[in-house]
C-alpha cells in the first residue's frame, strides 16, 4: 500500500475584475476498493460567500462555491492524503467472454442495465465510423474481451504521441485519431469511444499519477499534472481501469479523483464568471509518497 500527500493548486488570472463567480470542483479523491481517503481540504481565495459539498450522480465528491467579491485572481488549493493498495486483477484469470457476446448481452440482458448508460454517446465522445474502424483492427469476432482491451491499450500507447500543444477539451476525437497526437485526456476518450462504438460499456476516470518514479525506472508521462485513463466493464469482475497513455493497468501509483461519461463529468474545476475578460490558467500538482 502507498500513502500519498497530494497538493493540487489551480490559478485563474483575469485581465479585468470578476464580480460574480460560481465554480464546481472534483478535487477530493474517491473512497474505493483499493483506495482510502484519509483527509482532504479545499481552500478558495478570495473566500466564497456560499459553499456546499455533495456527491454527484456518479458518486464523485463535489465542492461548489460562489464568490461575490471582485477579484482578478482565483486560487483553489486542494490538499489530500490518500492510501492506495491498487487492484488485484489478474488478466490471466479474467472471465473468458468474447467482446461481441458481451456487447449482445449488454444490449439485451437486464443484468447489465446499471452500466448500459456507458455504452452511449456523451457530450465529448460521439460515435464515428473512424472510431469503430480503429477498434475493429483489435476486436476481431469472438476474441476474449480482456485480451482485446489490453491490446487496444498498448496500440494507443505505441501509435499516438503525447503532445500538450495540439489539443484542448474541445478538440474532436476524429482529429486526435487522425493526427495521433494529444494528451492523456484525449487518449482515454479515444479508447472509450472505440469501446462504445462496439456496444461495450466504458467510462472516463480522472486522477493523479505518482510524481516520483521507482528507483531506476523512467518517469511516466502525466506526472506533476492531473491524469486521466479509461475503464471498461468486465462481467463478474466489475470495472477494469486501463491507462493508454502509459500502456499499464493502474495500480497503487494511480489515485482516482472522479469518473463519469467523459471529461465534462469529471473535470477537476470548472465554472461560470461574470466579467474577467481574457484569462490565463496555471495548474500545479504535487504527488508525494509518504515513506
Amino acid at each position: 500500500m502507498n500513502r500519498y500527500r497530494i497538493v493540487h493548486v489551480t490559478r485563474y488570472e483575469y485581465e479585468a475584475p470578476v464580480v460574480h463567480a460560481h465554480h464546481l470542483g472534483h478535487l477530493r479523491p474517491r473512497g474505493l476498493d483499493g483506495q482510502k481517503l484519509v483527509s482532504s481540504d479545499v481552500k478558495v481565495e478570495p473566500a466564497p460567500v456560499n459553499t456546499s459539498r455533495f456527491a454527484d450522480y456518479f458518486g464523485n465528491v463535489c465542492d461548489e462555491v460562489e464568490i461575490l467579491s471582485a477579484h482578478d485572481l482565483l486560487e483553489v488549493t486542494a490538499s489530500s492524503v490518500v492510501e492506495v493498495s491498487g487492484s488485484d486483477f489478474d488478466p490471466n484469470s479474467a472471465p473468458v467472454m468474447s467482446w461481441d457476446d458481451l456487447a449482445r448481452r449488454m444490449r439485451d440482458d437486464p443484468y447489465f442495465l446499471s452500466v448500459r448508460e456507458y455504452c452511449f454517446e456523451s457530450p465529448l465522445i460521439r460515435f464515428h465510423p473512424q472510431l469503430a474502424s480503429y477498434a475493429k483492427a483489435t476486436f476481431s469476432p469472438g476474441r476474449p474481451l480482456v485480451g482485446a482491451v489490453l491490446e487496444l491499450n498498448q496500440r494507443i500507447f505505441d501509435e499516438f504521441t503525447y503532445d500538450a500543444t495540439v489539443s484542448d477539451v474541445s478538440t474532436p476525437l476524429t482529429q486526435v485519431l487522425r493526427e495521433k497526437r494529444g494528451v492523456c485526456q484525449d487518449f482515454a476518450q479515444v479508447a472509450i469511444g472505440c469501446l462504445r462504438s462496439l456496444g461495450l460499456a466504458s467510462r472516463y476516470v480522472s486522477g493523479y499519477l505518482e510524481t516520483l518514479p521507482p528507483q531506476g525506472r523512467p518517469r511516466l508521462i502525466g506526472a506533476d499534472a492531473s491524469h486521466a485513463w479509461a475503464s471498461v466493464y468486465v462481467p463478474y469482475h466489475g470495472w477494469l481501469d486501463f491507462d493508454p497513455t502509459n500502456a499499464v493497468l493502474p495500480s497503487e501509483r494511480h489515485v482516482t479523483l472522479a469518473h463519469g461519461r467523459d471529461f465534462s463529468d469529471a473535470s477537476p474545476l470548472r465554472g461560470v464568471v461574470l466579467g474577467g475578460g481574457a484569462q490565463s490558467l496555471s495548474v500545479s500538482v504535487d504527488v508525494r509518497r509518504d515513506v
